[in-house]
């Protein structure tokens, strides 16, 4: 049989959907024939209601196969919600083959005005006599609302979450931005899930939200071979579930539900400075020929261009070509972001001027660095690895950021404006902000102030 023609009889003008039951649900569907009249003369009309009957059937027979299913714990919630799942989709398919659109029985009497209620009572008592419905689906439940929506496991919510109720925030992001952002956040979830369970996200009560809370004060605190996490990586975990199940409850027209993750967090005992490179150091150790020799000539112009310029190695690793203004009266970099691809923050948008050996390393690399472009996990490694290797981290507190943090104690020791040295390093100010922060002119005659020299052969 044609699949346009499937399961449709034409009896008196009207379409009636005839389907026998599969053998195989025979002793458990005792229907034999489905016969429904699908009310209408329309043969597009009457495919659209038939498709819908089949799914709700295929789905009605498939919950069939779980009744039989013994779980018990995580598995058997799972398993529920399922079944509970493709019970709701059955309800929506069987009211649309009627000519309806499914409601809850609540929202039914809120919103229904009294003559749509009794047209689908009047649907109710029109059935064809003679078809027997399941006591588990009936007419009744798909028209009339009684069939609930099913519940949301957490994993289930975080996949909505990502694929639609956040889809604003990622919609600027980077492949490997948004792979980062949803990384850190799927870390709290499975970590949840593996304290808690992967429990339907409206059940979870502020108990639950204690366990997890509890569990995380303990992999701080306990002395263990585990490597121990600090607590800013437990507030991420807290914040980021916190901010799932708001945003979730807002998506669902629920924004006053109680949040059980609100006000836990842990307070951060102490940090590990990241210390800033000595100018020494810099001009005998880094800025010494040959001492990169053997690194990716892009890698090493990344080291170069971070020097004079304090940016981070991502903003360096993703300059696009039109933002490398050399040919300029002042050459400079843009800090942008694209299409593509956001910055950290609003007021990370800044020019800088290129001078002393920064200057030298962009004019080898006018393109910029596509070996290194929306891979900043590849770049940290490798710098990682080249400075460990060479011996040029003078302490354990010394990392590759130090570039950043030299640059900004250089231009405070050479006395620059505060206002010009957050502009430079692209940090927020509380200061009124009055005028663009100065010409590009002066902003190079500034840092011309706190260059390095650099030997003429080290590029």
């Amino acid at each position: 049989m044609e699949r346009s023609g499937q399961y449709l009889q034409c009896r008196a003008g009207f379409w009636h959907y005839v389907r026998r039951v599969p053998k195989r649900f025979a002793e458990v569907d005792d229907r034999d024939v489905i016969r429904v009249s699908l009310r209408t003369r329309s043969e597009e009309t009457a495919r659209i209601r038939r498709d819908a009957l089949i799914e709700a059937d295929d789905l009605y027979w498939a919950s069939l196969l779980d009744h039989d299913d013994e779980r018990s714990g995580e598995e058997a919630a799972k398993r529920r919600c399922a079944v509970a799942a493709r019970r709701y989709r059955r309800a929506n398919a069987r009211a649309l083959a009627r000519g309806f659109i499914y409601s809850p029985a609540a929202d039914l009497a809120e919103t229904e005005e009294l003559t749509a209620l009794i047209a689908r009572l009047a649907a109710v008592d029109r059935k064809d006599k003679g078809v027997k419905t399941p006591e588990e689906f009936t007419e009744a439940e798909a028209l009339l609302g009684g069939v609930p929506a099913p519940a949301v496991l957490l994993s289930e919510a975080f996949e909505l979450y990502c694929n639609e109720i956040a889809v604003g925030e990622l919609s600027s992001k980077s492949p490997t931005q948004k792979s980062a952002w949803k990384k850190t956040k799927q870390r709290a979830v499975n970590y949840f899930i593996k304290v808690v369970g992967d429990k339907p996200i409206l059940d979870i009560t502020r108990q639950d939200a204690l366990k997890f809370y509890n569990w995380w004060a303990k992999r701080i605190t306990e002395k263990s071979d585990v490597k121990r996490r600090g607590a800013n990586t437990a507030n991420r975990d807290l914040g980021n579930l916190r901010k799932l199940y708001r945003d979730y409850s807002t998506h669902i027209g629920d924004e006053d539900r109680p949040n059980p993750f609100r006000n836990l967090s842990f307070k951060e005992a102490g940090f590990s400075e990241i210390a800033p490179f000595e100018d020494e150091w810099v001009r005998t150790k880094i800025l010494k020929p040959g001492v990169f020799s053997g690194l990716n000539e892009e890698a090493r112009l990344i080291i170069y261009s971070l020097i004079e310029t304090g940016c981070r190695p991502s903003e360096i690793a993703n300059l696009r070509p039109e933002d490398i203004c050399l040919e300029a009266e002042v050459p400079h970099i843009r800090i942008r972001p694209s299409k593509d691809r956001e910055i950290k923050t609003s007021s990370s948008i800044r020019d800088i001027p290129l001078v002393g050996v920064s200057l030298a390393a962009m004019k080898k690399a006018p393109n910029g660095f596509p070996r290194y472009r929306d891979k900043n996990d590849l770049l940290s490694a490798s710098l990682m690895k080249a400075f460990r290797n060479r011996g040029l981290f003078p302490t354990k507190n010394h990392v590759i950021y130090s570039f950043r943090h030299s640059f900004e104690k250089r231009m405070q020791e050479a006395g620059l404006d505060y206002g010009l040295r957050c502009l430079l390093m692209g940090h927020a100010t509380d200061r009124p902000a009055y005028g663009d922060g100065g010409s590009l002119q002066y902003r190079r005659d500034e840092l011309l102030k706190i260059v390095h020299p650099f030997p003429e052969n080290l590029l």
